[in-house]
């Protein structure tokens, strides 16, 4: 029987436009794989609670003071403000995770992005698009929520996004969905079994395979 040991998790962006489908292809993809072996990051905010919120499982709640302390720090691999508020992904609770062998999804915008492949070079990124924008509009009105105003304005930020799909290591088009989510787990799974993690996982089964002569050239 093959031995295992705890091989570093992967690191992943997922970005996309607002009604491309990102947090629904997450959402599926995790509940495919519900072992505790991946996860969403939870970010950190100075926003208040919202009713039913829980500090560690929705977000990190921070006073002011304590973010940006952490921000002089260096404690973030990327943050923004946004209106009055802090937004940010903790390095320490991310490289933690991904100690502890857990594949972690950070789901950050394109501006975000930028700022984790300079801290983390070895995050792979993901960008997911509509089939047309036509399908992203019919998409955003069902939602019921916005006004002809509003809508308007997210389909001109979703275009100004979406100019931003060739700093990703990868593109999807979530026309389909059920494909879509197939294309996804095969990315994520195809990382995970990259040859510097399986030396990790399978390092005794290698000795005892292939004895003295196993070598490992590689650095995890």
């Amino acid at each position: 029987m093959a031995t295992k040991t705890v091989a570093p998790g992967n690191l992943f962006i997922v970005a996309a436009p607002s009604g491309a489908g990102k947090s629904s292809l997450i959402r599926a993809l995790l509940a495919r794989h519900n072992d505790g072996s991946m996860q969403v990051s939870v970010s950190s905010t100075t926003r208040a609670p919202r009713p039913g919120e829980q500090d560690g499982v929705h977000y990190h709640f921070l006073s002011v003071d304590a973010f940006q302390k952490r921000i002089a720090e260096g404690e973030f691999y990327e943050w923004a403000k946004v209106f009055d508020n802090y937004y940010g992904t903790s390095r320490s609770v991310i490289e933690d995770t991904l100690q502890r062998g857990i594949d972690v999804f950070l789901d950050i915008d394109w501006q975000g992005a930028q700022q984790v492949r300079e801290a983390y070079p070895e995050v792979r990124s993901i960008f997911i698009v509509p089939p047309s924008l036509t399908a992203l509009e019919q998409r955003l009105r069902s939602r019921g929520q916005d006004s002809d105003e509003v809508i308007a304005k997210r389909m001109a930020k979703a275009q100004s996004e979406m100019s931003h799909y060739h700093e990703f290591d990868y593109l999807l088009v979530n026309g389909d969905f059920d494909q879509t989510l197939h294309e996804f787990e095969h990315i994520v799974m195809a990382h995970r079994h990259r040859m510097p993690l399986q030396q990790v996982r399978y390092a005794d089964t290698l000795k005892d395979l292939l004895g003295s002569s196993a070598a490992f050239p590689y650095n995890s």
